[in-house]
């Protein structure tokens, strides 16, 4: 079975003990995964389903620079916890629970910055599903420990006393888990390693590349190599701890198809095993 017929079959056994209220499913991935494109295709098979993502609640360029000048530098670079208008997503959502028409946000990374809200696309209910998807959907910070030593260059360099990484912890501790919390399934697509992560990034960015041109936000291959470490700590932290609590754990190959498949309890006793093989 393919990723989509998985989580696809796990959403319809949900469905049908579903509160009166949309369900509200959580997808994490690293970069490159295929979260956009496995949610358009859940989408599809679902016409009820609105799919926010986490990427279009981006800070404005100009946010993040503000940001960066009062606690950091390195928060003027989108992508971490404390970079996104979690305000804006609980707003969002609730309107959405509540049955009403949105507008939903839209982040333009061709030019690093949110685009006009005149031009958000709009939907109207009903919604029988909400899904959330996002690199860092549903994480937990870390241990206080766990952010003492570096993970990379850019760490050990330009976050040498540790503020910036324990900015992001303090972040994702806050608001975040208010947001978070409201998931009533976590599906994770988990990367083989971080290697290949990295190796999934330049692609992303290479058909960015084709599709718009050079130009502001959009990276060579030494710019990519730069930004992939602004997200490795958490995604590190992320498929070390998350497969524990995940409701559907899909383990991708390097080439994205699924090679394992792990439930949680809960799930297995709301839907038939999918196949492993």
């Amino acid at each position: 079975m393919s990723p989509e017929e998985i989580i696809a079959a796990r959403i319809d056994a949900a469905l049908a003990h579903r509160p009166t209220r949309p369900l509200l499913i959580g997808l994490c991935g690293a970069q490159g995964s295929g979260k956009s494109t496995l949610a358009q295709a859940l989408a599809a098979r679902f016409p009820n389903m609105v799919v926010l993502s986490l990427d279009d609640f981006y800070l404005t360029r100009a946010e993040r620079i503000g940001l960066g000048e009062r606690e950091h530098p390195l928060f003027v670079t989108r992508g971490v916890p404390g970079t996104h208008d979690i305000g804006l997503a609980l707003a969002t959502l609730d309107a959405l629970r509540a049955g009403e028409p949105v507008a939903l946000p839209r982040f333009d990374k061709a030019i690093d910055d949110r685009a006009p809200p005149e031009t958000w696309p709009r939907v109207t209910p009903p919604y029988d599903l909400i899904l959330l998807e996002g690199w860092c959907v549903g994480a937990v910070p870390q241990a206080e420990q766990q952010l003492a030593a570096p993970v990379n260059a850019l760490e050990r360099i330009e976050d040498a006393d540790g503020r910036w990484r324990r900015g992001v912890n303090a972040a994702l501790a806050g608001a975040y888990q208010e947001l978070f919390g409201r998931l009533d399934l976590l599906f994770l697509l988990a990367a083989p390693d971080w290697q290949t992560v990295g190796l999934w990034r330049e692609e992303q960015e290479a058909r960015l590349r084709e599709a718009v041109g050079e130009g502001a936000g959009v990276m060579d291959a030494a710019g990519v190599a730069r930004f992939v470490q602004y997200y490795e700590r958490l995604t590190r932290h992320i498929l070390d701890e998350m497969p524990r609590r995940a409701d559907l754990v899909l383990h991708l190959a390097p080439d994205r198809s699924c090679r394992r498949i792990e439930h949680s309890d809960e799930a297995r006793l709301a839907s038939k095993p999918a196949p492993t093989g």
